[in-house]
């Protein structure tokens, strides 16, 4: 079984008003872009910004709570949960809906929505997409320390993405792994194979709790071939040849065995906006990671994903038992 483990589904309104892409992705179209690639399940959530923030905000580029704000994630959640239940059975089962969270606002109201939630639909983890809704990770050490208690009671991982951008206040590497530290009984997986942050990636090594994706590989080697602020500067970064994709690949299996998990980010394996464009295809992350030697592969798209994600999937369904 080859899992996908980094998927979004609905539509970003803060993308889609800027003209930046990609802004949208639902359940036909994944399936459709995954056939014939040998890809058997996907992890999927909502896209991050969501129906609480102020519109006219987002037209700036600016996120604002909106004036009348609804609890987040609550529609987008929902949504998901229902588009995956109208699925044919055996594509249902293909799909593993993680819950959409926003750490630092009104956090025991979104926890309460996820009991109701999850009392009717079958949730696999929780995802945190910080930086863009500029809330931040460290909250789940303060007031949204109630998601890491919802998600120890019920043994449910975490999906973060990270960053190491000096400008960026809210989902640090650093901070993730601290959140890690202080709680061992929780799982987090650190997105985007920490941009190549080498202190980082040897850190998720260290802890018995955390692991590391490499979603949306193909245009973060090219981050790092363009010297882009987005990736570690060479003096930290993960040492590879970077205008090789699959070479950088086949290094962080090698080296990190059992913390690499395999996933395409889709459909942000490409990212367009006024000043950059970066640009892959589905094929082409499958590609990559089928270039890994067969004990490498199995372990980044089987054996790490379900010790991260703490089931077997074999009784898999969105509906709860």
């Amino acid at each position: 079984m080859k899992i996908d483990n980094h998927v979004h589904i609905g539509v970003d309104p803060l993308f889609y008003v800027n003209g930046w892409s990609p802004y949208a992705l639902d359940v036909p179209r994944l399936l459709a872009e995954g056939k014939n690639t040998g890809i058997d399940r996907w992890i999927v959530f909502p896209f991050v910004s969501y129906l609480g923030l102020d519109l006219a905000a987002m037209r700036r580029n600016e996120i604002k709570v909106a004036a009348e704000a609804e609890i987040p994630y609550r529609f987008e959640n929902r949504r998901l949960m229902e588009e995956i239940g109208r699925q044919e059975p055996a594509a249902r089962q293909r799909l593993l809906p993680f819950l959409m969270a926003d750490p630092e606002r009104q956090p025991e109201a979104q926890v309460r929505e996820w009991e109701t939630l999850t009392r009717e639909h079958r949730a696999y983890g929780i995802k945190i997409q910080a930086t863009i809704i500029q809330s931040h990770i460290t909250a789940l050490l303060k007031e949204g320390s109630v998601m890491l208690d919802f998600a120890a009671e019920r043994n449910l991982p975490f999906l973060i993405h990270s960053s190491i951008a000096p400008d960026d206040e809210w989902s640090q590497c650093a901070d993730i792994l601290r959140v890690a530290e202080a709680r061992p009984d929780v799982r987090f997986l650190l997105a985007h194979s920490c941009r190549f942050h080498r202190p980082s990636l040897d850190r998720v090594a260290e802890l018995p709790n955390t692991w590391f994706d490499c979603s949306a590989h193909i245009i973060h080697c090219d981050c790092a071939v363009r010297g882009l602020p987005t990736v570690a500067v060479p003096t930290e970064r993960f040492d590879s040849d970077y205008t090789s994709p699959i070479r950088v690949l086949q290094d962080l299996a090698a080296a990190y065995p059992d913390k690499l998990i395999w996933g395409s980010d889709a459909p942000f394996y490409s990212y367009e906006d006024a000043g950059i464009q970066l640009r892959s295809t589905y094929r082409a992350e499958v590609d990559v990671l089928e270039s890994l030697p067969p004990v490498h592969l199995e372990r980044a798209a089987h054996r790490n994903t379900l010790a991260w994600l703490g089931t077997d999937l074999k009784s898999s369904t969105n509906q709860n038992p």
